[in-house]
């Protein structure tokens, strides 16, 4: 039986409120690979980066991620260790956000140190102006104004 290797693609995340636009991240991932595996941020590890714990707490967020069905594989990340489920996986693929910087800049060389033959891509945006969990946080807050159409504003 001749089992062809699969194209594994990682995604990193907080994925507080899933949207439009988590889903699009998704899509345009899976044209990159065959399978997606996605690492939940930790609550620990948002509060560090965002200034802020996340509204809804790790389980939760890995639960409802799963609910969706856009990613094949779904784990929380290692909060001693970032680059510990890039090791144990090996993905072929890491498919990064527009705006995701956190632990990005010595991807590269990592990758040489430990001979992973992996590859980088900076996914496109899909509509960040409305569908960023930022501002349906806020939103939900009540302190954001929600763009609906070109030039009009409405307060949510």
């Amino acid at each position: 039986m001749n089992k062809e290797k699969k194209t594994l693609v990682m995604i990193f995340g907080t994925f507080d409120y899933l949207h439009a636009g988590h889903e699009n991240l998704f899509i345009q991932a899976r044209e990159l690979g065959d399978e997606i595996i996605t690492i939940i941020a930790r609550d620990k590890t948002v509060k560090t980066i965002k200034g802020d714990y996340p509204d809804h707490n790790e389980k939760e967020r890995l639960e409802n991620l799963k609910a969706t069905a856009w990613s094949d594989y779904i784990v929380l990340g290692n909060l001693k260790d970032k680059t510990s489920v890039i090791k144990e996986y090996k993905p072929d693929v890491i498919a990064l956000g527009y705006d995701q910087f956190a632990f990005t800049y010595r991807l590269e060389k990592f990758f040489i140190d430990i001979r992973l033959d992996t590859k980088i891509v900076r996914l496109k945006p899909y509509r960040p102006d409305m569908y960023k969990s930022s501002i349906i946080r806020q939103a939900r807050l009540g302190r954001a104004n929600i763009p609906t159409f070109p030039n009009k504003e409405v307060n949510v």
